[in-house]
């Protein structure tokens, strides 16, 4: 069976997605690697009437939504490969050989995020160290936090912080990534920072308590925001040749269309960084109008 369309990719851009062309009485599969980046965040905030929902159970609810749709097919596979034909239709092959042929094509794979070189920053990341000040600062708000960063963002991170709490040290894990004027207005704002290697963090069940640096230094915080290094998830670039910002992201129009006809792409793998559910859930349904107006149009050329 041809599919109208194929989305790759199982979290809330490829779910709202899915949601707006399954009403629209598309026939589509969702194809899911149960890999998302959030797996170990413990609560989501910022979507309105699921503010502080587990990922598992935001999945779980929209799964129930969707199953309620009988052109909408979930499959929890790999898609490995897409090649166009000769025609306008895409070939899709998963990592076990299964194949699928589609009209269009929304990618919605994300991002996969490279932590800071810190030992044990995994214990602590999703449970008191997080990346999106606006997703958890609400929790860390008036805590002695820590932003952890060995890039450029550190100041930016560090500036937007303090909106939830005045007691900041920013550490930069043994990098010289900022610049002397910006140095001089965090400290002028009371930021103190930190350039030391960071040698261990110390804590009990995932809740920082104190981190300890190379050179004997220990400092007591309570939890913090680290900047990650981001790459897309699964490109298909190489077979589908379409264009990418200068951030990385996928390049798209108002409704999600790239720049190769047919193919799509909504929520982090297009915006090239984080962000909330609520804002991938809408980049979702902005790129499935799109899938259906274009659907639409065809018929009637």
């Amino acid at each position: 069976m041809m599919l109208d369309c194929a989305i790759i990719g199982g979290g809330p851009a490829g779910l709202n997605a899915a949601l707006v062309l399954g009403r629209a009485r598309r026939n589509i599969v969702l194809f899911d690697n149960g890999k998302p980046r959030n797996a170990v965040t413990q609560e989501s905030h910022g979507f309105i009437t699921r503010d502080g929902v587990s990922p598992a159970k935001f999945r779980e609810l929209a799964h129930e939504d969707l199953n309620k749709y009988p052109s909408i097919k979930i499959d929890n596979v790999e898609i490995v490969e897409i090649k166009r034909s000769s025609g306008t239709a895409f070939h899709l092959s998963t990592r076990e050989g299964a194949t699928y042929t589609a009209k269009k094509i929304i990618l919605t794979t994300g991002l996969k995020e490279t932590l800071p070189t810190v030992p044990n920053i995994q214990d602590y990341y999703g449970k008191s160290l997080f990346s999106c000040p606006y997703c958890d600062g609400w929790e860390l708000r008036d805590k002695p936090l820590i932003v952890i960063s060995e890039n450029k963002n550190a100041v930016h991170m560090a500036k937007t912080l303090s909106q939830w709490s005045k007691d900041l040290i920013v550490c930069t894990n043994g990098h010289s990534v900022i610049p002397e004027a910006e140095a001089q207005l965090l400290k002028k704002h009371g930021i103190r920072i930190i350039e030391e290697s960071i040698n261990q963090l110390h804590g009990q069940n995932g809740n920082l308590e104190k981190v300890s640096f190379a050179d004997g230094t220990k400092i007591e915080r309570s939890g913090g925001i680290v900047t990650t290094e981001l790459a897309q998830s699964h490109s298909f670039i190489d077979s589908l040749n379409y264009d990418c910002t200068q951030n990385g992201g996928i390049l798209v129009d108002e409704l999600g269309r790239t720049s190769v006809e047919g193919v799509y792409a909504a929520g982090e793998a297009s915006n090239s960084g984080p962000s909330q559910l609520i804002i991938a859930a809408a980049h979702g349904s902005r790129a499935a109008a799109g899938v259906n107006s274009d659907l639409t149009m065809e018929v009637f050329q």
